[in-house]
């Protein structure tokens, strides 16, 4: 990916991807975009939070980047695109529920199981 697609991606996307965010954790939560840096420093959403206090889940407080893969950053940009990324907003709260059970994090009480967890080369299917 290049730096004009990559400011593209953060102009037109990311503050949607980080807008439904907050809306999933009701502001409970820090999200943090960090740039594009190149090739082996993809535009990076962070979010993290406090473990709640009633919380049952995991050792470290919440700390997860979501990375996105350079192709499916390409297609958000091609024909259907714009629907594309529609519909996979609207999954999200789905799509938050699978990664927490494939990987040791509870969004519930904002823990995880390691201090740092990078979930990426993700797409934007639905």
């Amino acid at each position: 990916m290049n730096q004009e697609t990559a400011a593209c991606f953060e102009r037109d996307f990311v503050p949607r991807i980080t807008a439904t965010l907050v809306r999933i954790f009701s502001q409970r939560v820090h999200i943090d975009v960090i740039p594009y840096g190149g090739a082996l420093h993809p535009t990076r959403v962070r979010i993290t939070g406090d473990i709640l206090p009633a919380g049952h889940g995991y050792a470290h407080p919440l700390n997860v980047a979501l990375t996105w893969d350079s192709d499916a950053i390409h297609g958000l940009l091609a024909p259907g695109g714009e629907a594309r990324f529609a519909r996979y907003l609207a999954a999200l709260p789905r799509k938050l529920d699978n990664w927490q059970g494939g990987r040791a994090i509870d969004f519930g009480s904002r823990s995880q199981a390691e201090p740092s967890i990078l979930l990426g080369g993700l797409d934007f299917e639905a």
